[in-house]
């Protein structure tokens, strides 16, 4: 028996050895990774402190000096970036609210209830992702300009109380599916009916959905270019994507302005996703664990 427990010892040495090789390797090559991806990030933050004319010189000067703090100050009120940020704030907000209420209660609904037609259903939502937006542009167009929605935020926020988007109500009936049935069988003895359990026990365990959604809506409307450009004509009216391509025409050709304006668009979805970002892989990864 010595013998035997002598000959295992020296093997697993090899095996524990190997899982810190391969460790290290991970850990280098995610290192690796993470840089190559924030170089982009800091090379906006530094252009956006550099003096006019330095921007392109060669080698690239990654840490100015001195930083020139003024540009971003220059950026701010050559346009009223201000209003663009209300503008986006409020569309984003609402929009945000109306896709966590109503992508919600469309999951709950096609994964906690059995209906005629449930499946088929769900297949025609998932369908609908995979329509391009421009076969869809002309006729929503038209039907915004016959409700005399145009130059308003309604076509940017109403759309998103009825369903939100077809990834969310997906992302939520994938969440909902993880959760055992058992709880809604022991509430309906109780007398509860389907709205209350959606309400009063479906919501509150579903803290990371609501991270992940509100990330995923947030990100979109704040950098949605497309929708706004179409809708909306006034400049008081424009979002931040709008004021950053109305900032562009003026300043195209000084870029550390140009950088500056930019950077000022780009913190805030930053802080929120590191805010967040706990919850935002809870609910990334259990809607990818469930089984059902």
């Amino acid at each position: 028996m010595r013998r035997s427990q002598g000959t295992n010892r020296p093997g697993r040495k090899p095996n524990r050895l190997q899982s810190i090789l391969i460790a290290a390797v991970l850990q280098v090559t995610l290192t690796i990774g993470a840089i190559a991806l924030l170089m982009p990030l800091f090379w906006l933050l530094s252009t956006s402190l550099k003096e006019t004319g330095k921007e392109w010189i060669m080698p690239p000067q990654w840490i100015p000096n001195p930083p020139v703090w003024s540009n971003y100050t220059q950026a701010l009120t050559s346009v009223p970036f201000d209003l663009f940020f209300r503008n986006t704030i409020l569309i984003a907000v609402l929009a945000t609210l109306g896709t966590l209420w109503t992508s919600t209660m469309a999951g709950f609904a096609f994964s906690r209830l059995r209906f005629p037609g449930r499946d088929v259903l769900f297949a025609l939502v998932l369908a609908t992702m995979l329509l391009p937006s421009v076969v869809t542009l002309i006729p929503t167009f038209l039907l915004f300009k016959t409700l005399g929605w145009l130059d308003t935020f309604l076509p940017l926020i109403v759309p998103y109380w009825f369903g939100g988007t077809a990834f969310s109500i997906f992302l939520s009936r994938q969440f909902f599916l993880g959760i055992p049935y058992e709880i809604d069988e022991a509430a309906r003895v109780d007398g509860a009916s389907s709205f209350r359990i959606y309400t009063t026990m479906m919501l509150p365990v579903s803290l990371p959905l609501l991270a992940a959604l509100t990330i995923f809506s947030i990100l979109h409307h704040w950098n949605d270019f497309m929708a706004p450009l179409i809708y909306l004509n006034r400049d008081e009216m424009k979002t931040l994507a709008l004021g950053l391509r109305l900032f562009q025409g003026d300043f195209g050709a000084q870029y550390n302005l140009m950088m500056a304006a930019a950077a000022v668009t780009v913190i805030p979805v930053i802080v929120l996703f590191f805010a967040a970002q706990r919850f935002f892989v809870r609910g990334i990864v259990t809607t990818g664990l469930a089984g059902r």
